[in-house]
């Protein structure tokens, strides 16, 4: 009979359902990295979304079987140290090709339409004293005409691309894979950067992509650009994006990652007051319908472990 200990629970608001074999289950609201071993010892199927299961802790687990990563990312997973004891990991894939998009684009169309900046004028009593009828304080641009530029063209990329289409954007890619779709144009980043009126992020952190976007990256942008990450922190050197922000460099920025979650009082971004950036709390993926297909496929996957199926393996 398995054992399935699901290490931060909390971290997932919606309705799990009971594996349809026999099993015992343990949950926990959350889990501090020293309490790993001790609460995953006996465990067959350990589930986590972002504590970490290091080599150290896995070397420790000689029950362990499974990983079910409740989440996209795993770097907070030793997949090397998992291989090397034929433990299988699992993720989630695809289930948030909604949520994510959605959320991406009301941080594109609040930078665009200055959204913040007007919000806070009709706070200020600004329009009720205005002499006419609007404020126009603060510029205004359509999406409409401007260029969408996508780096990552995975399933998400691509749901951002058929939304920018549909707002009438042209969309450019930087894609790893080959890109089989005539509706949009694909270049290096160089070239993106360069071109595009808005910059969305779409890849996993692996070392290769650490910082990918720094000043280097940044200064190559065209004056008033938007730079959106709704991916994973990380990606961008926070302290350089923090400068160019500041420096006027860019247009605007929307984020819902940062490098370390929750963040470090210091993280320079958490110091922003600017009304062309907005920063959301790692929220992109997490409306009730994403969280529950999330539920649902967490299961899937534990369950076709058991069947002796694996799904979703990385």
């Amino acid at each position: 009979m398995h054992t399935i200990v699901f290490l931060d629970r909390d971290s997932l608001k919606a309705y799990v359902r009971s594996p349809a074999f026999g099993h015992v289950w343990r949950e926990h609201a959350a889990t501090e990295a020293g309490d790993v071993v001790e609460r995953l010892r006996g465990a067959t199927i350990a589930i986590t979304n972002k504590v970490p299961l290091r080599a150290a802790d896995i070397a420790q687990l000689p029950d362990l079987k499974m990983v079910a990563i409740s989440a996209t990312g795993t770097n907070n997973v030793d997949l090397d140290a998992c291989r090397e004891r034929g433990i299988v990991v699992s993720n989630i894939r695809d289930y948030s090709l909604v949520s994510v998009p959605e959320h991406c684009f009301s941080l594109i169309l609040a930078l665009r339409r200055n959204l913040k900046a007007y919000g806070a004028d009709v706070d200020a009593g600004h329009w009720q004293r205005s002499s006419q009828f609007c404020l126009l304080g603060h510029p205004i641009a359509d999406l409409a005409g401007s260029r969408l530029g996508i780096v990552g063209y995975g399933a998400l990329g691509k749901k951002v691309a058929a939304i920018g289409r549909a707002f009438g954007m042209r969309v450019c890619v930087v894609s790893r894979s080959k890109v089989d779709d005539r509706e949009v144009e694909v270049v290096t980043l160089d070239e993106l950067l360069r071109i595009s009126d808005v910059v969305s992020l779409h890849l996993p952190l692996t070392a290769q992509t650490t910082n990918m976007i720094g000043a280097e990256q940044l200064a190559r942008m065209k004056p008033g650009a938007l730079l959106i990450n709704t991916a994973r922190g990380g990606l961008v050197d926070e302290t350089a994006l923090a400068r160019a922000l500041n420096d006027g460099v860019l247009g605007g920025a929307g984020f819902d990652v940062l490098s370390t979650e929750p963040p470090s009082p210091d993280n320079p971004l958490l110091a922003l007051r600017l009304p062309n950036f907005i920063l959301t709390p790692h929220v992109a993926w997490a409306s009730s319908g994403a969280m529950q297909t999330l539920a649902d496929m967490l299961i899937d996957n534990v369950e076709a472990f058991e069947a002796g199926k694996p799904l979703n393996v990385v």
